[in-house]
């Protein structure tokens, strides 16, 4: 029961986020670089840092957040990471990392997650990156750009990435 109304309250405060978006800022070029990623998915996060480097970003100017679907046992040094108890039961996020990252204008968010995921989905709707990347099969009211890449094939994901950058004219 618990489960359901924290499910209506997300969608809820998504729907909320996605009517409040600013897209005036949508064009501007790349200084910042942004990925929420789920740890299920993938967890080679320094290779997202490398990217950022091969974009012409440095290190500092690239956020990686992670979302984990239980915490495991083992002590974790790791803050910029949020669990589904992290999420109240009206869909609020208890996480101050999480806020912090949310709160911060990137200029490119990245969702690094297949489908349809409700909590990354309600954290790319409240973040207030001026553009969001998705992949295919993720809710497309969330991003302004949809590729359809196999997340697996991190080569592949780079190009398209790069690709559709250089022709926003986001990157030279």
């Amino acid at each position: 029961m618990l489960k359901k109304i924290k499910q209506h309250s997300l969608k809820k405060h998504t729907e909320k986020s996605l009517t409040e978006r600013d897209i005036s800022q949508r064009n501007t070029s790349l200084k910042y670089l942004g990925f929420l990623v789920d740890e299920a998915l993938f967890d080679d996060f320094e290779r997202l840092y490398e990217f950022g480097k091969e974009l012409g970003l440095q290190r500092k100017d690239v956020k990686v957040f992670t979302f984990v679907e239980t915490r495991r046992k083992i002590p974790s040094l790791r803050q910029n990471q949020i669990t589904n108890k992290e999420f109240t039961w009206r869909g609020e996020i208890q996480n101050q990392n999480a806020q912090e990252f949310l709160d911060f204008p990137f200029d490119v968010l990245i969702g690094y997650y297949k489908g349809k995921h409700e909590f990354l989905g309600a954290m790319v709707a409240q973040s207030k990156a001026k553009f969001k990347i998705g992949f295919n099969g993720a809710d497309e009211r969330l991003f302004d750009l949809l590729l359809i890449v196999d997340l697996q094939k991190p080569e592949a994901f780079k190009s398209e990435v790069k690709k559709y950058l250089k022709i926003l004219k986001k990157i030279d």
